[in-house]
């Protein structure tokens, strides 16, 4: 799935539709979040949401006549992964979003990749930092503090629904490695996996969220606008999503179609300001340019001219078995 092997100059228009699409999906997600915690508890809509995208996914497999896996480690690794990937992120954009404008959020969620680095170093050791990698890193999370705008104080709901954002970018970038320390060698397929991850990311979220939040409403009590931001959240952000990018990785290789990462930025903005009229301040755009400086930098997207130097750790977008849906 993630063998950095990509096609024989593939057509533009062959995967250029997908990956445009996928962004939009993708980038999309942090307006229907927002939707959707004006009736619902955090917990309560991700708890729909993950519930949608496991039938979804569970659809797709019975259509491609695949199955879940049957290994109790696989499971037990996809547990973790669940939490730290799907339920705990999921959560903290929807408290964020309570918090924070919908496109802030879209911002926060590109500096995952910032998370991934060192822990992909420091601890899983799947990956050796060098001087370009440190340079990158350093940039990124001088972007991060830019978009936080630290100069104007700490402190207050909105600074702290930025750290609930930041912190479910911070879950995804310990979700990344360890799945690809711990699952990425089994023979399951992606399909698979993250059907069999949604499917215990919703039976935890349905051990916790009565507890915390008390029993989700029926779905005949909410609005439409939010019946329809659960099902856009699960079926297509989850779900449909999955299978897109999985074809953009198939037809323009795991390089291409990481790239995605750089815009869905891009379409969380300007959803947010025509659907919402939502406004940034000067420093968060500023800021969230500057992490996809650090990023694109530390990746190798950006480099001088001269040999190669090795190059293992890719983006959140097309891990070894990427989080079912990490918007």
């Amino acid at each position: 799935m993630t063998a950095d092997i990509t096609p024989d100059r593939p057509a533009l228009r062959s995967w250029l539709p997908g990956f445009i699409a996928l962004a939009a999906i993708w980038g999309s997600s942090f307006l229907f979040i927002k939707v959707g915690v004006e009736e619902l508890h955090p917990l309560q809509l991700t708890l729909y949401r993950v519930t949608a995208g496991a039938l979804t996914l569970l659809v797709v497999l019975a259509v491609l006549r695949d199955r879940l896996p049957r290994e109790p480690r696989v499971w037990a690794h996809l547990t973790v992964v669940a939490a730290f990937g799907v339920a705990i992120p999921f959560t903290l954009f929807g408290y964020g979003e309570q918090r924070v404008e919908s496109m802030l959020a879209g911002i926060w969620n590109a500096t995952t990749p910032l998370i991934v680095l060192p822990l992909a170093v420091l601890v899983f050791r799947t990956e050796r930092l060098t001087s370009r990698r440190a340079i990158g890193l350093g940039l990124g999370f001088a972007g991060v503090l830019v978009v936080l705008g630290v100069w104007e104080g700490i402190g207050g709901a909105h600074f702290t629904g930025q750290l609930m954002c930041f912190g479910a970018a911070a879950c995804y970038g310990l979700a990344i490695p360890y799945q690809k320390r711990f699952v990425a060698g089994s023979a399951y397929s992606g399909v698979s996996l993250s059907a069999a991850q949604l499917l215990i990311a919703a039976a935890q979220l349905a051990i916790v969220t009565p507890l915390v939040a008390g029993a989700p409403p029926l779905p005949t009590e909410l609005s439409i606008e939010v019946v329809g931001s659960v099902l856009a959240l699960g079926a297509l952000g989850t779900g449909l999503a999955f299978v897109i990018n999985m074809r953009n990785i198939r037809v323009a290789g795991a390089s291409t179609a990481s790239t995605v990462t750089y815009l869905i930025p891009v379409f969380a903005v300007l959803i947010g300001a025509l659907a919402l009229d939502e406004r940034l301040n000067w420093h968060q755009p500023v800021g969230a340019l500057i992490v996809l400086f650090g990023v694109a930098v530390s990746q190798g997207l950006i480099r001088r001219r001269g040999p190669a130097t090795p190059v293992g750790l890719g983006t959140p977008a097309v891990p070894a078995v990427e989080p079912a849906s990490q918007r």
